[in-house]
């Protein structure tokens, strides 16, 4: 894994390559406040409304609902409160346990895009890479724990 300064976003990311299937493919993690060496918080991107790609799970190892947003704290209420009929509302899926920052909403719907095609256990396999215990990323956004 090497880390390469994105002067863009103005913080670090971390970028992995590792062969798929005889392909090249290429990680990038740039969760702010969760990859030690970013510099940026993960709140600042929060009030920016930047585009985020988002995975919403049922609990550990359970259903998965990946969806792309530029509200991130306000989609992760409606998720959990269950504001909308749909698969989250039906699957239960409320704990947030991955995004990602994009820099644009175009970059974030084909990154959302790509990782909806994936097999199960790439998209686990991600999540587990900065989060391998599941945990509800939301609580370090400022909601509180689910009960």
């Amino acid at each position: 894994m090497e880390t390469v300064a994105s002067p863009i976003r103005l913080r670090t990311m971390q970028v992995e390559q590792t062969w798929v299937g005889g392909r090249m493919m290429w990680d990038i993690f740039c969760h702010a406040g969760l990859v030690p060496a970013s510099n940026v918080p993960h709140t600042e991107a929060m009030r920016e409304r930047l585009p985020c790609v988002y995975m919403m799970a049922s609990g550990f190892l359970g259903t998965l609902y990946v969806g792309v947003t530029s509200n991130l704290v306000g989609r992760v209420m409606q998720h959990r409160e269950g504001t909308f009929e749909g698969f989250t509302k039906r699957y239960g899926c409320e704990l947030l346990v991955w995004y990602d920052v994009g820099e644009t909403m175009e970059t974030a719907i084909a990154r959302e895009k790509t990782i909806k095609k994936w097999p199960r256990d790439w998209t686990c396999n991600l999540i587990e890479r900065t989060n391998p215990e599941w945990n509800d990323l939301a609580v370090g956004l400022g909601l509180e724990p689910l009960s």
